[in-house]
């Protein structure tokens, strides 16, 4: 476990201590200490910005809008790939949703390009049948369903890992006594599979609201041309373009250490609510 909790002390705990140049404003010549204290003047400017509130609006759409078209596909494919028998078949389903995963997000991208932008093979077989083409890629009123469908198609069969495993640990004798009481399928799913999944459910449920603002840097940076930035900044490339592009690291800071207050506190009401309905949550 060393090496592990080496890299959460240096790269997580340690670097916690850096938060503290949005109370500054930091000149990287003059280093964390000998930039000027500021104050809440970061944090000031930042709730009177327009550009923030708008990169905090759009991330606000895209990270409810994947909880509550993202979450579940793992979970229902599980389910799918659990009641197949051939374990041939299940593990071939297996293994071809899973490599998407591996697939970088400039490679997705430039897929969903080919098929999707103004060029691509769809408006290709569209003005072949002299159909109206549609430019999906960078229209901006797609692009939020756009982003979403993207991380079903990336990353929905790498979540149905820890719901197989889970499925695998409920006893097969439950389904047969049952079915032998007269249980039908949708009977056996809500009253043995899903009390068995709930608290992995549960589990993650928590973990990615506090990770809920964090909508994909690499894949919203990479789009973010196409569309606009009215579309698409999220709070990542906000702090990415006012802190790395523009230099302003101490107004980027408060703008980050914003975001990981939210999803701290969004991890703690959660947890609490867990407890209060007998789950057994994150941490006690």
């Amino acid at each position: 476990m060393l090496p592990g909790l080496a890299y959460f002390l240096v790269f997580h705990y340690g670097a916690l201590l850096g938060n503290v140049i949005a109370f500054k404003e930091y000149v990287p010549f003059d280093g964390l200490w000998g930039s000027p204290w500021v104050g809440l003047g970061n944090f000031r400017w930042m709730f009177g910005d327009p550009a923030f509130w708008d990169a905090v609006l759009n991330t606000v759409w895209i990270a409810l809008l994947q909880l509550v078209f993202y979450f579940p596909v793992p979970l229902a494919l599980a389910l799918l790939l659990h009641s197949l028998t051939w374990s041939t078949v299940r593990r071939f389903v297996q293994s071809v949703a899973y490599l998407p995963h591996f697939i970088s997000w400039v490679i997705v991208v430039a897929l969903f390009q080919r098929l999707l932008g103004d060029t691509g093979m769809l408006n290709g077989y569209l003005g072949d049948a002299g159909l109206h083409t549609v430019d999906i890629i960078g229209n901006p009123d797609a692009f939020r369903p756009l982003v979403v469908a993207q991380v079903i198609w990336k990353d929905a069969g790498w979540g149905t890992i820890i719901f197989l495993a889970a499925l695998t640990q409920v006893d097969e004798q439950q389904y047969e006594a049952a079915a032998i009481d007269g249980a039908g399928p949708w009977r056996r799913f809500w009253h043995v599979t899903l009390p068995a999944v709930r608290p992995v459910v549960v589990l993650l449920l928590i973990m990615r609201l506090g990770d809920i603002l964090s909508v994909g840097f690499e894949q919203m940076l990479l789009q973010r041309d196409a569309v606009g930035p009215r579309a698409a900044e999220v709070l990542d490339t906000f702090v990415y373009y006012q802190g790395i592009v523009g230099g302003d690291y101490g107004y980027a800071a408060a703008a980050g250490l914003f975001k990981g207050l939210i999803g701290a506190l969004l991890v703690y009401t959660a947890n609490k609510v867990a407890h209060r309905l007998g789950e057994q949550g994150v941490y006690i």
